[in-house]
């Protein structure tokens, strides 16, 4: 474990290797997991204040479960998070032409009608963050579904915390992550 700030960062985010392949996964953060993408307070006033700039982008049952479940949710562990279509995929997803899975507000996004890309959550993804009184535990979720990205992370020698370098920052910012980067380069080192 490395401690940063108030952080603890698992060896893993340092020493594992990824990088995203959605080609072949297809997205399939989108629709695995026991519940819906962690959220925070803002971050679900936010997607409710900005449903309107991104709605457009949602399937007609996607819209009609956000109307009756709402744009956040209480799962099972009692922590705040997006709804699910069917129990299963994120009521903010829908798939593209290639049938891959995408973010309808991260859509938006770069479509320049928001400025909040997507949950932070789902911007770190495979890291996962737990917040405790006095740290976070920042850890790296290795599940089946990213095979292809820690294939192509080996193939490019990209560590993880460099592919996740804009979600980092956006979370801890800059001056964090660059104790991050040292970190990163000392254990090279080793």
């Amino acid at each position: 474990m490395i401690e940063i700030g108030r952080t603890i960062l698992s060896r893993d985010i340092f020493e594992k290797q990824f990088l995203c392949n959605i080609s072949l996964c297809k997205g399939a953060c989108c629709i695995e997991g026991d519940s819906g993408a962690p959220l925070t307070d803002d971050e679900a006033i936010t997607i409710e204040l900005e449903y309107e700039k991104y709605k457009e982008y949602l399937p007609e049952n996607h819209i009609n479960e956000i109307e009756k479940q709402g744009f956040s949710v209480i799962d099972s562990d009692g922590d705040l998070v997006t709804p699910l279509v069917d129990n299963r995929q994120c009521v903010f997803s829908f798939y593209d032409e290639r049938g891959i899975l995408k973010c309808a507000i991260e859509k938006a996004y770069f479509a320049e009608k928001l400025s909040f890309r997507k949950p932070v959550s789902c911007h770190l993804f495979p890291i996962r963050i737990t917040e405790y009184k006095r740290f976070d535990a920042v850890n790296y979720e290795q599940l089946d579904i990213c095979k292809p990205g820690r294939e192509c992370g080996i193939a490019e020698k990209l560590p993880l915390y460099k592919f996740l370098k804009e979600p980092l920052i956006r979370k801890y910012g800059e001056e964090w992550y660059k104790e991050v980067e040292a970190a990163g380069e000392y254990l090279e080192k080793q």
